[in-house]
């Protein structure tokens, strides 16, 4: 059973930053999209950012873009999101999810079979 475990979170202020990292027991973890979503009290979960199986395609909701970035380490299972000047509105419950259809990079949800437990990001004012 593939497994994902976020880790990472935390409560910070205004301004600061925060890394996420997201390890995936699955070893063809090299064959899968990796998303990163989050999900605030009372919202749908959303998209935040998309890596394709090898690094080389990333996507960004344009709610964070130019702050957020994510990366992976196909050698030690690894997923990241580097937040930098991190908002209220930034403010979640963070999950990575992996897509096994290698070809896709997606925004939806529904494409992303597995999920980790996620980690909270609270950023105050």
């Amino acid at each position: 059973q593939v497994q994902l475990v976020e880790s990472g979170g935390g409560l910070v202020q205004a301004g600061d930053s925060l890394r996420l990292s997201c390890a995936v027991s699955e070893p063809t973890f090299n064959l899968y999209t990796m998303g990163w979503f989050r999900q605030a009290p009372g919202k749908e979960r959303e998209f935040v950012a998309g890596i394709n199986w090898n690094g080389g395609r990333t996507v960004i909701a344009d709610s964070v873009k130019g702050r957020f970035t994510i990366s992976r380490d196909n050698a030690k299972k690894t997923g990241s999101l580097q937040m930098n000047n991190l908002k209220p509105e930034d403010t979640a419950v963070y999950y990575c999810a992996l897509d096994m259809n290698v070809l896709r990079l997606s925004d939806a949800t529904s494409d992303y079979m597995y999920w980790g437990q996620g980690t909270q990001v609270s950023v105050s004012p």
